[in-house]
């Protein structure tokens, strides 16, 4: 569930942040220059001290074992004494980083009225700079750096010295390093705001094969005659005795993989049903590419949502809610609408009624016991037939928790200043996850599921409990209701968290791309997109023509 992941990612970006404000050499600097009490070290480089002496050659001395060596000593940057960076220790790629300090620590002369009064300097200090700035390139890592480059730091190193000996007002040097380091960081916050924007912005666009594939499949599905529209088995639809998934998605393709990687795992495939519904625009797209793809001898089939026609503004608050003018001015027409700094609350598929079907699942199978709910960008892994036995003691909804952090507890999905929402949850409840959960349909109905889900929705007609998704009204209509499954059932996260552990990963039943990062975006993580693109045949005809690959 996206919502379940984006909350982390503000949380993520905040902590990059931090540690990114601790490795800033000009922070590091400023930040021990402040720190110096008792001491006016000013008036000491003015005297010439013996310290600061010894403190020069000492710098001079590190950066020769630089150039030889190859690595930065533990306190290369400092040049004296009382200019040591506390508790510095050896980073990885310190080249790297030592260059780019070398950089800003040139820029800083140069813009110093001692330095700048000097054109012999001036002219030294640039042609370092370009000369530090080709051996850098777009390094990121030391192996990517050339052979001259330790030659260039130390010459870099001497001309800088040169430069502390003209310029020996270490105030001034302070002033203009916190000048760069406020600017810095101000760049660096309309940057994370840029790229977060930027992020939701192609999480809800659908790049150009993935609009030409259905366009495709449709043309092809209207070429043909009435028999030929229809798939086989279908008397297996309504038999409680198999194993039935719910698939509720209008993106064909992943559609495609949920199917064709449960059906590679599953020990009988011939028992395994899927219901899949879809919206008008993709219904008959859909259909087309399962009636050319068939999924081994699984049973399919595909629904028009526009088929429910018990699904209606009059019975669903959520209908309503969702056709209301308040929504519609929240999405389409935000300068009337009150603002809301969070972006992902404007993502138009909390528009989607596919995406509240969740919650008709006994009105959709009427006929079955048991149904197996599957988000649309997950991978299966692993054969899932035994799901179905899995004891849920009177509960309806069998998933796996996601409290391993703070952040996936009640109190980040519901507004715990209500009174309504303060009276009847526990903020620190664990939280679960949609993306593969088993209902007991019989239990939903015996419990009356649907009414405590609409009448919640009600109460919540002016966004007041909780803003906006399906997560949010999950935790609250399945409260003291859900059975937690272990956690190989169901592992999240690959669509956001770089860090997720690969032994999990490989011995997961379910990996969940959750997130803005889908692995059908150009934006999804590279290390965990072969996961996803194993189960699509690039060689299909219909991707070659739409120009879909890897």
């Amino acid at each position: 569930e996206s919502e379940l992941a984006e909350s982390k990612v503000g949380e993520v970006s905040a902590n990059n942040e931090d540690l990114a404000m601790k490795d800033n050499p000009i922070r590091q600097i400023t930040d021990s220059k402040l720190q110096d009490k008792g001491r006016d070290v000013s008036q000491k480089l003015a005297k010439g001290t013996p310290e600061e002496k010894t403190g020069k050659e000492k710098g001079m001395k590190r950066a020769k074992e630089a150039g030889s060596t190859g690595s930065i000593p533990k306190g290369a940057i400092s040049m004296s004494k009382n200019e040591k960076i506390s508790g510095q220790t050896s980073m990885p790629n310190a080249r790297v980083r030592y260059m780019k300090d070398q950089l800003i620590r040139a820029k800083v002369y140069l813009s110093l009225t001692a330095t700048r009064n000097n054109p012999h300097f001036v002219r030294e200090v640039r042609q370092r700079v370009k000369e530090l700035q080709r051996s850098l390139g777009d390094a990121t890592n030391d192996s990517e750096l050339p052979r001259g480059a330790n030659e260039r730091m130390k010459v870099m190193d001497e001309t800088l010295a040169k430069g502390k000996q003209i310029q020996d007002d270490c105030s001034v040097m302070v002033k203009k390093l916190r000048a760069i380091l406020h600017s810095t960081e101000e760049q660096l916050r309309v940057h994370r705001k840029q790229t977060m924007f930027l992020t939701q912005l192609t999480a809800k666009t659908l790049p150009k094969g993935l609009h030409c594939l259905p366009l495709r499949l449709s043309s092809e599905y209207y070429a043909l005659n009435y028999s030929q529209q229809q798939f086989p088995h279908q008397e297996k639809l309504e038999d409680p005795r198999l194993y039935h998934y719910a698939l509720f998605s209008d993106n064909i393709l992943a559609a495609a993989v949920v199917v064709n990687s449960t059906v590679s795992h599953a020990k009988d495939p011939s028992s395994h049903v899927f219901h899949i519904v879809t919206d008008r625009l993709n219904y008959a797209a859909m259909r087309m590419w399962f009636l050319a793809n068939p999924p081994n001898k699984a049973t399919i089939e595909v629904k028009n949502i526009e088929e429910f026609t018990w699904l209606n503004s009059s019975y669903s608050p959520v209908l309503r809610q969702l056709g209301s003018r308040s929504m519609i001015d929240y999405y389409f027409r935000t300068h009337h609408a009150a603002p809301d700094s969070n972006l992902k609350f404007r993502n138009p598929k909390y528009l989607s009624i596919l995406n509240h079907l969740r919650f008709y699942l006994p009105e959709i199978f009427p006929k079955l016991s048991k149904v197996l709910f599957l988000d649309d960008d997950i991978v299966v892994q692993k054969d899932l037939s035994g799901l179905w036995s899995v004891d849920l003691k009177g509960n309806v909804n069998g998933a796996v928790e996601t409290c391993k952090e703070s952040f996936h507890r009640f109190d980040r999905y519901l507004n715990f200043s209500n009174p309504l929402i303060s009276k009847t949850f526990d903020p620190h409840a664990c939280g679960w996850a949609y993306g593969m959960n088993v209902f007991d349909l019989d239990e939903w109905k015996r419990q009356n599921i649907t009414d405590v889900y609409h009448t919640w929705q009600k109460l919540n007609h002016d966004r007041q409990l909780w803003k906006l998704g399906t997560l949010p009204p999950g935790l609250i209509t399945f409260w003291k209701r859900t059975h937690p499954l272990d956690r190989s059932w169901h592992v999240l996260g690959l669509g956001y968290e770089p860090n997720v552990s690969q032994k999990e990963i490989e011995q997961a039943a379910v990996i969940h791309y959750n997130g803005n990062m889908k692995p059908w975006l150009e934006i999804g993580m590279q290390k965990y997109r072969h996961y996803w693109t194993k189960y699509i045949d690039y060689d299909q005809v219909y991707l070659r023509e739409c120009n879909i690959n890897q």
